[in-house]
């Protein structure tokens, strides 16, 4: 198989293109040069905002493409269409931010959407998204696969949000942890979803697909549980009631990462339908193997997980976390 990855050198790319590798595919990286690709890759290079920043992609023919492209939906129209006569199959990453909120807990892929334009520049997120599934949908018709996934987590994350927690945890002593244990999380391990892309692409699936584990994979407690396990900590959790934290004005998914109190985001974030993705072959593989994994991975960079400029930093601070203990 030849695949043709555009990104392919950060976190879900990243993982999604030593997949490809894992299977012998002959994988080709369309990337701006900021970051090698993995070893094994043909690399091409060109900025897709920029006047002729495809001019690479003139030439050649691949069975799939995957595009993990989050901004302008332009960018997704221009490459989708220079690519639809000499591509099989094009793998959109998307999100379940293009779902309307607020949206209810149990929603599946034929539910209310966002506005979008495949024709827009970068406006906000869940716009965007959408922007770039129609650009696809205009391209490459039945042949658009459109992964909507939920959170990402696993190794080479470059949010800010495992790291954030494996951390934390593993610096020990009394710790902050949100609400309470029993909170359920709704969650992808990124190797996960780069499987189940290539999968699906090769088995000539089309449409839209919630690509995230089941409702409850895990909870708020069975994660924080795997980053001490992971980390070797005896760190303590000290669950913290959530009104006491809004309270105090603690945000929630920014300074205590991956949570979300229950309620409307709740539902929204944690409660996709995922039965059209498990019939179709999706395996989420436990939170533990994803927590041992990703910290292993952030000991061979010293602790610091690289951090996309475009988002926000996570994570409360040691003294505002201290103050909330009463420490």
């Amino acid at each position: 198989m030849k695949l043709l990855m555009l990104g392919g050198t950060e976190f879900v790319g990243r993982a999604i293109t030593e997949d490809a590798l894992s299977r012998g595919w002959d994988v080709t990286v369309f990337h701006r040069g900021h970051h090698a690709p993995p070893p094994g890759t043909t690399a091409l290079h060109g900025d897709r905002t920029a006047p002729g920043g495809l001019d690479a992609l003139a030439e050649g023919e691949w069975d799939f493409v995957v595009d993990t492209w989050g901004s302008a939906p332009t960018a997704v129209r221009d490459s989708a269409r220079l690519l639809a006569g000499r591509v099989g199959r094009y793998v959109h990453i998307s999100s379940r931010s293009v779902y309307s909120y607020p949206a209810p807990a149990g929603l599946a892929e034929d539910g209310p959407l966002v506005e979008g334009s495949p024709d827009a520049e970068a406006t906000a997120y869940a716009e965007d998204k959408r922007g770039g599934e129609l650009a696809v949908l205009d391209a490459f018709g039945d042949r658009a696969l459109m992964l909507r996934a939920g959170l990402i987590l696993g190794p080479y994350e470059n949010v800010g949000r495992l790291p954030w927690w494996l951390n934390r945890i593993a610096r020990g002593g009394p710790f902050l942890a949100p609400g309470h244990p029993d909170l359920p999380l709704q969650y992808i391990d990124v190797r996960d979803l780069a499987r189940f892309s290539l999968d699906a692409a090769e088995a000539g699936l089309g449409g839209a697909y919630n690509t995230i584990s089941p409702v409850g994979h895990t909870t708020m407690g069975g994660l924080l549980a795997a980053c001490a396990a992971a980390t070797g900590s005896d760190a303590e959790p000290r669950w913290t009631d959530a009104a006491v934290l809004e309270k105090a004005g603690v945000e929630p998914w920014v300074e205590l990462p991956v949570w979300v109190p229950e309620g409307e985001m709740h539902d929204f974030m944690f409660g996709g339908d995922v039965t059209k993705a498990l019939a179709a072959g999706l395996v989420c593989r436990p939170v533990e193997e994803t927590a041992a994994d990703t910290w292993a991975w952030l000991q061979t960079l010293g602790g610091v997980a690289p951090h996309r400029a475009d988002r926000p930093m996570k994570g409360i601070s040691a003294e505002r976390e201290a103050e909330l203990l009463g420490l």
